[in-house]
């Protein structure tokens, strides 16, 4: 094992505090078994599962009729949870509403400022319901958004989800054909949209996308306008009226495995893939992540960076099922400075923040120094997703805000994480440091056998209850079974390449199926990166590894040069010796290209599969969906060097 020292170590005060200590002590009362530290309870949750989940049941006194039996059925795919609940997501909100604290905090990138009520969004929710009622909508229909991160997007989702009718929202960063390859796979009922929003300084007038949107769904019955920019769209529904008055609550009880929401992935190789979560799924899922992971209760302020086209977004909402206060912020994380996050947790005091490492890497390239700059006394937790934090940028929350870093990798599919912190063990740089509860995490070799101390696939060996109840469209469960299914029978394979320590902690490491494979020698991508944008001339960079149809690899390295630094041969050397010296010398790129800039998905991760399908012959019309890339001119000019790179070597 490594003698790296841990960058945060929890006090006794944090461990005896922590939400999952109560837990523990609720669950050695159950089973009159100890469970000394975070690992052993880990390894009890997994071993017994059917235990553990109906423990997560009964801790958060889950609204329902007498559920019975936790885990009907094991099987992966398919896999059957309380076979005899009813409930409803919003009941669990519904509980929590208190008069002491908001519910919701707005903050507009210009500084403007809103407060919405317990009471107030409960009764937003009732009146809203009552409106779609009267608009046709009912359990199984289809509610969905295209609208920023703001408190109405939140009120929209809860009551569509009180009807037992099903959710799905796009962030109005989208087009208008990039939503409706989404949102017009489900037919919906009802669209809830906004005239704009804003963003870096700008007004971003959205009617024409919704008239687009309107044209591209024939099953509209009705459109709900939010106003943002003081615009309006002819036959829509006002916001103010479609939630006026008082409406009795009226949250229809559901089967556990009712559809509550579609999510999409990003799509950047095809159709993006609707995937379905069911009411109860979701709720267990995210109450045991958001409580017992997280630590997030009703004395907190939560705000995560995020927008409604990511699964984050749902899980900020999470926040409400355990009372704490969230956030919504709908604006640029650098504008008008940098630190423009940092500010915004100052000033609404948050407690547990979440971000991305891009972000991270920005603020320290910009010499930014939070806790000097920023009053952050109140937060606790930086919470971290998107793709791996290298260990340099979480040294560098270490020294410059000075609190736990609750790295977590999961994915749009469970809507959750697999891996990430808890309150009452160490973070180690680089290092996410357990697997979540419930979460029976495992890392494969070619084989398919376990190991450890070595890099293997992300595998889950048992079934999670947010485990997708199935795609859109996909009557015969082939799509999901070859996305998770297609390489270790009735286990989940998600296609990250990670290593487990000796010590638990967990080290990811990308893709895996853009892993950097030359001569049989394995590496994430990640590491690549965490090597190359260290260095201060480098904003970002992409690297490729390609198999040739002449048995050739060639990797390439595309970089985007910071402020006025130039591509020279020294800068070059610089970048091949940090490779050489902080990753592998097996794994120094062939190239080292000028780029215009790195292209990403809508959620922000790198589009590395595609580019290199690509360079390794692929049409880049068929590669790639260009509605889901952020910048999709970018797409061109890799497919141009690409192009001109293969000619120049026949």
């Amino acid at each position: 094992m490594t003698t790296v020292e841990p960058q945060w170590v929890p006090s006794p005060a944090d461990i005896d505090s922590a939400v999952v200590t109560d837990f523990a002590r609720f669950v050695e009362t159950r089973t009159g078994t100890a469970y000394p530290d975070y690992h052993s309870l880990w390894r009890w949750s997994v071993d017994n599962l059917d235990d553990f989940w109906r423990a997560v049941w009964d801790y958060f006194e889950i609204i329902s009729p007498e559920p019975g039996v936790a885990l009907v059925s094991s099987a992966m795919p398919g896999a059957t949870w309380f076979a005899g609940a009813e409930l409803n997501y919003v009941d669990q909100v519904r509980r929590q509403a208190r008069d002491d604290r908001p519910a919701i905090v707005y903050v507009g990138e210009g500084g403007e400022r809103t407060e919405t009520s317990w009471l107030e969004l409960l009764r937003q929710v009732d009146a809203l319901a009552a409106t779609l009622r009267g608009l046709g909508v009912g359990t199984g229909d289809r509610v969905v958004g295209y609208l920023p991160n703001i408190p109405e997007a939140v009120v929209a989702f809860l009551a569509t989800a009180s009807l037992g009718a099903v959710w799905s929202a796009c962030g109005q960063d989208y087009s208008a054909p990039a939503a409706l390859t989404r949102l017009g796979q489900l037919d919906p009922t009802v669209l809830i949209a906004a005239d704009g929003y804003h963003f870096g300084g700008k007004t971003h007038d959205r009617r024409g996308e919704v008239e687009e949107l309107r044209a591209g769904l024939p099953t509209l019955q009705a459109i709900v306008l939010v106003s943002r920019v003081e615009a309006s769209v002819d036959g829509t529904i006002d916001w103010a009226e479609a939630t006026a008055g008082e409406s009795e609550p009226a949250a229809v009880a559901v089967p556990f495995g009712h559809p509550l929401w579609v999510v999409f992935s990003s799509g950047t190789t095809g159709l993006p893939k609707g995937i379905v979560h069911g009411h109860g799924g979701v709720l267990l899922e995210h109450m045991k992540a958001v409580a017992l992971q997280t630590d997030i209760g009703r004395d907190d302020n939560f705000f995560w960076y995020t927008s409604p086209s990511w699964m984050m977004w749902n899980f900020q909402v999470a926040g409400l099922l355990v009372g704490s206060t969230i956030v919504c912020y709908d604006g640029s994380p650098s504008y008008p400075t940098t630190d423009a996050l940092w500010n915004v947790a100052a000033r609404e005091q948050v407690t547990v923040l979440g971000t991305s490492p891009g972000y991270v890497l920005a603020c320290a390239k910009a010499g930014a120094v939070p806790r000097n700059d920023h009053d952050l006394s109140a937060l606790r937790s930086v919470g971290i997703t998107g793709s791996a934090l290298p260990p340099s940028s979480s040294l560098w929350l270490r020294d410059n805000v000075g609190v736990q870093v609750g790295s977590i990798s999961g994915g749009t599919d469970v809507v959750s994480a697999f891996i990430g912190g808890v309150r009452t063990v160490p973070v180690w740089p680089g290092e996410l440091s357990v697997p979540f509860l419930g979460v029976a995490l495992d890392a494969f070799d070619v084989n398919g056998q376990s190991v450890r101390g070595e890099v293997g696939e992300l595998v889950i060996t048992a079934p999670m209850p947010s485990m997708p109840i199935e795609f859109w469209n996909d009557p015969d469960g082939k799509r999901y079974r070859d996305a998770y299914f297609d390489t270790y029978p009735g286990v989940w394979r998600h296609g990250d390449w990670i290593t487990i320590t000796e010590r638990g902690s967990i080290e990811v490491h990308g893709r895996s199926d853009s892993t950097l494979n030359r001569n049989g020698i394995r590496m994430g991508s990640a590491d690549i990166y965490q090597a190359v944008e260290n260095l201060p001339e480098i904003s970002e960079a992409l690297v490729i590894g390609a198999e040739q149809p002449d048995g050739d690899y060639w990797m390439p390295l595309f970089v985007v040069l910071a402020g006025d630094a130039e591509l020279d041969d020294a800068l070059r050397a610089r970048i091949k010796t940090a490779i050489r010296d902080e990753a592998s010398p097996r794994h120094v790129p062939d190239d080292i290209v000028l780029a215009p800039g790195i292209p990403h998905t809508r959620t922000g991760k790198k589009i590395e599969v595609p580019i290199k399908r690509i360079f390794q012959g692929g049409d880049a019309a068929r590669a790639v969906d260009r509605s889901a890339v952020d910048a999709p001119e970018l797409i061109e000019w890799y497919a141009a060097y690409g192009t001109d790179r293969m000619g120049k070597k026949d």
